[in-house]
């Protein structure tokens, strides 16, 4: 008999959603105080999740709900970072002939 392997969720801070947590982007503080991205989902620090998609990334921006959740203030540098992640995870437009 196989065992179920449990998937770890985590709340996106822009639409409350619980997700998988492979597909959501992790924002962490370090205690150095800097915020980077982290890939890894292991990084030391206070994390926040939010969502791949560009709607919860406008929301997280506009309500600075991601400089809430990690109580510090986020760079340009890593909201162009999430724009270009944004940019890299939308399906392309279908081409028409």
């Amino acid at each position: 008999m196989a065992k179920i392997k449990k998937r770890p969720e985590r709340m996106c801070v822009a639409c409350r959603e619980m997700k998988d947590k492979r597909s959501l982007i992790r924002l962490t503080r370090t205690p150095e105080g800097e915020v980077r991205i982290d890939e890894s989902g292991k990084m030391a620090g206070r994390g926040a999740y939010v969502c791949r998609d560009a709607a919860c990334l406008k929301k997280a921006a506009k309500g600075r709900i991601l400089e809430k959740a990690l109580k510090t203030k986020i760079p340009p540098e890593i909201w162009q970072q999430l724009a270009q992640e944004e940019a890299a995870n939308t399906p392309e437009a279908t081409k028409q002939e």
